[in-house]
């Protein structure tokens, strides 16, 4: 099944999807409007919504702590934590709705749903990581890496092409086959109307796993990213 049809415009020789630049900000504007909700009014005994927000940043700080160090965590935390929110949200928002124009455009999506978008994701992490390896340790140290030993020196280089690509295939995979079989279901209960309440009822399992799946991925995107930036920073340390 091909990729729903999104409205693009062209700017030179440049193409912008409408519908993943829509989304993109919805998703933004989300993850802001949660956290900018939660954070009014913090108190040193948190409860409620404070609450809520600590124990994701508790959760994402958990999981990717043992990858960048103790020494290095407070300077990722913050990004690492909106990262998360960012992928849990893109990974989930396709879900809640479907809007399409007469003319079969689609105007709602999960941006994580198409594949060029999360190799552009998977392009920034990987540039994060080489960078910030660059910052922390020098060009010397960052580069000796990629010969230490010489005999590896092909499959080291291989191996930042591969963490590239499964970073980005991974989610796109996932989220890409639940909206799929959501958008199937959706067409079989406006097929006739005796589908219609299997097709309901499956919908709504398959929403629930998806969300589900969806979690788990924003997880595995996330813990991925750490250790690939982890790598970078603490290779060589003892």
């Amino acid at each position: 099944m091909e990729e729903s049809l999104n409205p693009t415009v062209n700017i030179g020789p440049i193409s912008f999807d409408l519908t993943l630049l829509a989304m993109s900000l919805v998703t933004v504007l989300m993850v802001f409007a949660f956290v900018y909700w939660a954070s009014r009014k913090m108190a040193i005994r948190p409860k409620g919504k404070q609450n809520a927000l600590e124990m994701i940043y508790d959760f994402v700080i958990g999981f990717t702590k043992p990858n960048i160090g103790d020494s290095y965590i407070k300077d990722y935390s913050l990004f690492l934590f909106s990262l998360f929110l960012f992928i849990l949200v893109a990974n989930n928002i396709g879900l809640m709705a479907k809007v399409q124009t007469t003319n079969g455009y689609n105007l709602w999506t999960s941006p994580t749903a198409n594949l060029g978008y999360d190799l552009s994701l998977s392009l920034l992490i990987t540039l994060i990581a080489h960078v910030e390896g660059i910052r922390r340790r020098g060009v010397k140290e960052y580069l000796r890496a990629f010969v230490t030993p010489g005999f590896m020196t092909p499959m080291n280089v291989l191996e930042e092409f591969t963490n590239f690509a499964s970073l980005a295939i991974r989610i796109y995979g996932n989220i890409f086959a639940g909206e799929v079989l959501a958008g199937l279901l959706l067409a079989l209960s406006q097929h006739a109307l005796y589908w219609y309440p299997f097709a309901f009822i499956a919908n709504m399992l398959w929403t629930a796993f998806s969300i589900f799946i969806s979690c788990i991925q924003a997880y595995v995107f996330t813990m991925l990213s750490s250790m690939y930036i982890g790598k970078k920073i603490n290779e060589g340390e003892e």
